[in-house]
């Protein structure tokens, strides 16, 4: 058994950057206009590191007040001090497990003390471990349904009974991964809980609306976060996959790339938009989830003989 317990998600497949054949992007800028976030404060979950840190980064530049959460409070505050050198404005650390309603609940009131309202939460922390399943004992199975699942709806009726008890609109946004209406093998439990988080994104778009309450997703392949593939695939076994061939662009997706779409599911440009989960793979899991998908791999010179023969 291969395990990550991290309060950062891994969404989709995340891989050790020195790893990767990548394409560099030339002049990746954010998409939206300055101050699309401005005076919204919005809490990330999971969000000292990897991509729940490269969207709050942007989310501090277009303007938000800021509240990262995981359970490690001198990652936090080392985030936080980065962040605020680098893009100014206010980055609240708090230390919380998501397994605990109660900390949930204090995050918010400390929240709420520092800068009176929250507006928005990122969904971002989880759990993984890659195994077979039959290699797992039911206490690992817990360990990410729990962080995954229960930590998503813990913050989730959490937040939204705060707003709903105080009359105040609110955006939800989960991070998910392809697999949450695939399924996968080898890391059943994370697919159990992610397909779980995406059932509630959209029955909760449906139920809290009326509250003016959002709820969406986004699904993202595969991006690269230092360590966190060598960590679920540790040794020479990571050298074997190169996330890129399964991505019909044959790339890696850029860090600012999924936080320009966060950041648009944040705010109130796309307040019309409520329910969705918007898939961000460069085609990953489409490709492969074709049956006949990997016949790219026949050269050339093979379907050339196989047009020869179907002419006979």
């Amino acid at each position: 058994m291969i395990g990550l317990y991290a309060d950062n998600a891994v969404h989709g497949i995340i891989f050790q950057l020195s790893l990767l054949t990548t394409i560099k992007i030339d002049n990746m800028e954010g998409m939206l206009k300055s101050g699309g976030l401005k005076d919204k404060t919005i809490m990330i979950t999971g969000g000292g590191t990897g991509l729940g840190k490269s969207m709050g980064k942007y989310f501090l530049e277009l303007g938000a007040n800021l509240v990262i959460t995981s359970r490690k409070i001198d990652v936090l505050q080392n985030t936080a001090t980065e962040m605020m050198n680098e893009k100014g404005g206010k980055v609240l650390p708090l230390a919380c497990d998501v397994r605990k309603y109660e900390e949930i609940e204090k995050v918010i009131k400390n929240t709420e003390e520092e800068f009176g309202q929250i507006h928005g939460i990122v969904n971002n922390a989880a759990g993984n471990f890659i195994s077979p399943t039959e290699r797992l004992s039911h206490r690992a199975f817990d360990i990410v349904v729990d962080i995954v699942l229960k930590g998503t709806y813990y913050t989730t009726l959490a937040a939204g009974k705060n707003w709903i008890a105080k009359g105040q609109p609110g955006t939800f946004l989960n991070i998910v991964t392809t697999y949450a209406w695939t399924g996968s093998g080898y890391v059943v439990p994370s697919a159990c809980s992610k397909a779980g988080v995406l059932a509630l994104t959209r029955s909760l778009a449906v139920e809290w609306a009326k509250y003016k309450i959002r709820s969406n997703a986004i699904a993202p392949g595969p991006f690269p976060t230092e360590g966190a593939w060598s960590r679920l695939l540790p040794g020479d076994l990571a050298k074997k996959f190169d996330p890129a061939e399964r991505v019909p662009l044959k790339r890696v997706g850029e860090h600012q790339e999924l936080a320009n779409l966060a950041a648009y599911l944040m705010s109130d440009f796309s307040a019309y938009v409520n329910g969705e989960v918007i898939t961000i793979d460069g085609g990953e899991w489409l490709r492969n989830g074709g049956e006949f998908s990997h016949l790219e791999n026949i050269p050339t010179e093979m379907w050339d003989m196989l047009e020869k023969m179907r002419g006979k």
